[in-house]
């Protein structure tokens, strides 16, 4: 049986960052707070924790004082470093540049927009990053995750459309699409395509490893959003493609006249889980 692990998948550069501060952090005093799971991966972030990484949430960030708290590649909203300034405490920002640049585009857009300009942004309602770029709009953006969401649109409003760094082309172009063909002819409609290349890249050459493969393993957490779209796209392309979070999760079944086994991930899965995955197929198939 051949096994094989995507040399693509792994890691974005916006996590490698944050996760590179926060070990740099913890070799010089041992403990550091997280605003967040640094990563939508549970096995890393349990790693990190046992290194001295301590996630916290938004409201325990109110009650800390004099400490030093990493923001992670998500990105926050200005309330947050409010709320860091007020408590004395210490940011170590390490929010991606992609979405810093985001923030900075919505931000100027906000405040520089017509009285009934409407900032709509593709992205998941709730997600890190999303509550981030809403937050350059004092709350005032409008979340739209899919097309049902364009109902909630006035067209007769000029419109402005960003996306989540992590969303996927087609459903961007389909929200383009869709809002052209609904807008009011006296009304104007900008959109910004502020999808990270380094995530859209990877789906045509993760479509290509899906396909050369009898059976999929596709290592994510269940929180990431960008591991159930790129999850998807393996599916699409190789129905026997499974989802799992770690080598746990593999049942024997799966392996019944398989040949060819492909092991991938989201941008928010560390390479050591999918060897982790590798080497206990390797163990499960030499006991057979």
């Amino acid at each position: 049986m051949r096994i094989e692990i995507d040399k693509d998948s792994g890691f974005c550069n916006g996590v490698v960052s944050a996760i590179r501060k926060a070990e740099d952090e913890l070799d010089r005093s041992g403990t550091l707070y997280c605003l967040g799971d640094i990563v939508h991966n549970s096995d890393e972030v349990e790693r990190l924790r046992k290194r001295g990484l301590v996630t916290i949430t938004h409201e325990e960030l109110e009650t800390l004082r004099d400490v030093k708290v990493l923001l992670r590649a998500h990105g926050e909203p200005p309330s947050t470093y409010e709320t860091a300034r007020r408590n004395n405490i210490t940011i170590i920002d390490a929010t991606c540049p992609v979405v810093l640049h985001l923030q900075k585009r919505i931000r100027e857009s906000h405040d520089s927009r017509t009285g009934n300009e409407t900032i709509v942004i593709y992205g998941k309602r709730g997600h890190a990053e999303v509550n981030g770029l809403v937050g350059q709009t004092n709350g005032e953006a409008l979340v739209v995750e899919d097309l049902s969401g364009l109902d909630k649109l006035n067209y007769n409003n000029d419109i402005v459309l960003y996306s989540q760094t992590t969303k996927s082309l087609q459903g961007l172009s389909e929200m383009i699409s869709a809002i052209e063909s609904r807008k009011s002819p006296q009304s104007t409609f900008r959109y910004y395509d502020t999808i990270c290349r380094q995530v859209a890249n990877r789906v045509p050459r993760l479509r290509e490893f899906a396909s050369a493969h009898d059976l999929i393993l596709f290592v994510s957490g269940k929180k990431s959003s960008n591991g159930k779209i790129l999850f998807g796209e393996c599916r699409d392309v190789n129905p026997n493609t499974h989802l799992i979070s770690n080598p746990d999760e593999i049942e024997i079944g799966w392996l019944e006249g398989v040949n060819t086994i492909g092991i991938c991930g989201a941008t928010s899965t560390p390479r050591w889980l999918m060897e982790n995955v590798r080497d206990h197929l390797v163990k499960i198939t030499d006991h057979e």
